[in-house]
């Protein structure tokens, strides 16, 4: 048994001995992997086959660290382990007493030196236990506190105290470093200090340090980031509130002041007047050095260096033949201008001369000036009393004022030529329309006869005749009706033409038939303003169809987009001057109670429930909706004759008597976006294409104007108007040229109505 007991010792001592040198494997393993991580801080390149292989070797290290573990009691081993027990007895027997006692001698011995060493280690203070040891560094370089890269080029790092140069430790070449290297064990885990030159050898607990932070974990070691979250408010809802008082609602609501702040730093930058970082940047880089004068008053004379920006006075003219002591006999006076000049005393500055020219033989006998003194004291008084001041003039070329327009060649197509010459009426034509499909022409004249022509061959299908004036007639917009609105005189005609599509005539017809019952109670206001009324049989056969008599002369009617509703002016109705009718329902409505003027021509918007209403100067916009005013444009002229709208309905052009076209932006001002002066006479009638950038005026001067007018979708971009061509063709009549335009709804052609009583047309 004591044989026994003592393999088992011998056995026990050599498995410690083998777990010491793993241990001190893995350490070795452990301080290449640091000495890789320190290269790498240090910026020292490393070997990437080395640097694999050691890895590879640590983690197979480690694996084995992880599978044995340090044995502390005999009776955990596993059956494996005490049959290597057994193993290991078996192959202990051979082995002398002498050895094994050899061996335990050793073993104490060591064992004895290790306390001796934990001993004197554990005398030795630790100065970092008690307290915080930040402030305490290293002041082995008294050079302060400085950038170390400032004796990049001298050998010295500075001077000490008593002013001598502090050398600067040997650095080694590549050849002294790789010998370090090899032979010494800890030059893996040692790095310069840049502030003192000096090596410093890094602990154990520096390596743990900055191996968690190289794996992004936290320092401190201790540190639970796990740990329960500790609540320090409740999150039960209280019956009763932590404070006294409730917020208050302004606690709830985003700042105004704040809002508007962040709204004017917003507007500072779109308009460039705050830079962004970058485009600072790129300034002061674009920017060359600025030289200027280290004294103001270097390069300006002494005597001006106190008066800012000195002009000069002017000098006097040099003087001429007349105040020669000798002059011409052409310079002297005679009787008659001296006279004259001595009539002038009470006014002088009225004279040419101020003095009178007088000759002498020689210089020698020209007296004194008696006026010389009064005329400097004169001129004195001149410079001080009158201001002398710095006018900049401006070299502008009259040409660049002058927008560049486009050629005309560029804008085609556009009406050019006279193409058909529509003949028929006796006396003037004031009203001209068409149909949807542009195949047939409406025209109204003061014959009291309304006349409908097919446009492509000029043949007149149809003559109407009322009992009055023509002044106004339109065509239903909706292709779905054949309708036609007559003004004439104090009546409205709607008739039916009878002319293209017979399921559409007939329809037509058929709708409006019978009419239809309303419980709606008309105002005595309304009665007393329009009648409706069935025509009669004669009327039927000329193809009326409703009859609309109103209390004053009517002198326009216009449809709304959808082909029910259209809109009747009376000049002289004053606050019943606008009537809107309604087909469907047969009944009428007066949309203002209050008289704006004097309602000269009304127009609907051609998407929006709004009404323009044309007054002798001003120009209303009302939304039919809510019924309210949204705009009131202002055209600063005496007299307004006639309005148009742009198909898209965010500008508007105005005709007024007084020889102006104003071009209205709607969306920019209530101001006209550009006046036109083309015609030289009233302009009387105004038109936009439908579907072309194209727009026309007609004047008494019986010249037809057709221009350029692009709208941009773009709202910055402002539109472009260009004047193209210039058409006259119609005659003069009783001082009155061109009443109407009306462009065709497909074509680029424009239709002319005059006083000579003909209808023309104008193809590209």
């Amino acid at each position: 048994m004591g044989k026994k007991t003592q393999n088992q010792a011998k056995r026990k001592l050599s498995e410690a001995n083998q777990q010491e040198v793993q241990v001190q494997a893995d350490k070795e393993s452990n301080e290449e992997d640091e000495e890789n991580l320190l290269n790498v801080v240090n910026g020292e390149e490393v070997d990437s086959s080395d640097s694999d292989r050691e890895l590879e070797e640590s983690d197979d290290e480690a694996d084995q660290l992880a599978e044995e573990e340090p044995e502390t009691d005999l009776e955990g081993l596993s059956d494996e382990d005490s049959e290597e027990e057994t193993e290991d007895e078996q192959n202990s027997e051979g082995e002398s007493v002498e050895e094994g006692e050899n061996d335990e001698l050793g073993n104490e011995e060591s064992k004895t030196k290790q306390t001796s060493r934990d001993i004197t280690l554990s005398k030795v203070p630790d100065e970092y236990e008690e307290h915080d040891t930040s402030d305490e560094e290293d002041i082995r370089n008294t050079v302060g506190n400085i950038p170390m890269n400032w004796y990049d080029e001298y050998k010295h790092l500075g001077y000490d105290w008593d002013g001598n140069q502090i050398l600067k430790p040997d650095t080694g070449d590549q050849l002294d470093n790789f010998l370090k290297r090899m032979e010494d064990p800890d030059f893996w885990r040692t790095v310069k200090d840049p502030q003192t030159g000096q090596n410093v050898v890094l602990s154990d607990e520096d390596m743990q340090l900055i191996k968690r932070i190289r794996a992004q974990k936290i320092p401190d070691v201790s540190f639970d980031e796990y740990a329960p979250w500790i609540e320090w408010f409740t999150s039960e809802v209280e019956k009763m509130p932590l404070r006294k008082f409730p917020e208050h609602k302004r606690s709830f609501l985003p700042s105004k002041h704040e809002a508007k702040k962040v709204s004017k730093l917003v507007h500072a930058l779109k308009m460039g007047w705050i830079k962004t970082r970058a485009e600072q940047e790129k300034l002061r880089a674009k920017k060359e050095p600025q030289f200027y004068m280290l004294w103001q008053t270097d390069d300006q004379s002494e005597e001006m260096r106190r008066i800012h920006k000195h002009i000069q006075a002017p000098k006097r003219l040099l003087p001429g033949h007349a105040e020669s002591y000798n002059p011409p006999p052409e310079y002297l006076f005679d009787a008659k201008e001296l006279k004259e000049w001595n009539k002038l005393k009470d006014s002088p500055w009225k004279r040419k001369l101020h003095f009178v020219p007088q000759k002498y033989e020689s210089l020698r006998k020209v007296p004194a000036y008696p006026r010389f003194i009064k005329e400097r004291f004169l001129r004195c008084l001149d410079l001080y009393l009158c201001p002398r001041a710095i006018k900049m003039k401006l070299n502008i070329e009259p040409e660049s004022l002058v927008p560049k327009l486009p050629s005309p060649k560029d804008l085609q197509p556009f009406p050019t030529v006279l193409a058909i010459e529509y003949k028929g009426h006796t006396d003037m034509v004031r009203t001209i329309s068409t149909d949807k499909s542009g195949q047939y022409l409406l025209s109204g004249s003061d014959d009291c006869t309304v006349k409908i022509w097919e446009v492509n061959t000029g043949r007149c299908l149809k003559t109407i005749t009322t009992n009055s004036v023509v002044r106004s007639v339109e065509w239903c917009p909706n292709a779905a009706l054949s309708l036609v609105l007559v003004a004439s005189g104090q009546e409205v005609l709607v008739v039916n033409p009878h002319v293209g599509d017979f399921l559409v005539n007939s329809k037509t017809d058929t709708i409006l038939e019978e009419a239809p019952k309303s419980d709606v109670i008309v105002t005595e206001r309304v009665r007393t303003t329009v009648q409706w009324s069935e025509p009669d049989d004669t009327q039927r056969e000329r193809g009326v169809r409703l009859l609309l008599k109103h209390f004053k002369e009517v002198s326009q009617v216009t449809w709304h987009g959808r082909g029910d509703y259209f809109a009747s002016v009376m000049p002289d109705g004053q606050n019943r001057s606008v009537v809107i009718s309604q087909i469907s329902k047969r009944r009428s409505q007066l949309p203002f109670t209050k008289s704006k003027g004097l309602v000269q021509y009304v127009l609907f918007h051609p998407t929006k429930p709004c009404l323009f209403v044309a007054t002798q100067r001003h120009v209303r916009i009302y939304d039919l909706v809510k019924q309210s005013m949204l705009k009131k444009l202002l055209t600063n002229s005496k007299w307004i004759s006639t309005m148009a709208i742009h198909p898209g309905g965010d500008n508007l052009l105005v005709g007024t008597y007084d020889r102006k076209m104003l071009w209205f932006d709607l969306d920019l001002s209530t101001k006209p976006y550009q006046t036109l002066r083309l015609h030289g006479t009233a302009v009387r009638g105004v038109a936009f294409h439908k579907r072309y950038p194209l727009f026309a005026s007609g004047s008494d001067d019986r010249s037809l104007i057709v221009s350029h007018g692009m709208v941009y979708n773009d709202l910055l971009q402002n539109p472009l108007i260009v004047p193209l061509k210039r058409l006259q063709d119609h005659k003069a009549f009783n001082d009155f040229g061109i009443f109407a335009v009306h462009f065709h709804p497909l074509q680029p052609w424009v239709f002319s109505s005059g006083a000579d009583g003909t209808v023309k047309l104008y193809s590209n």
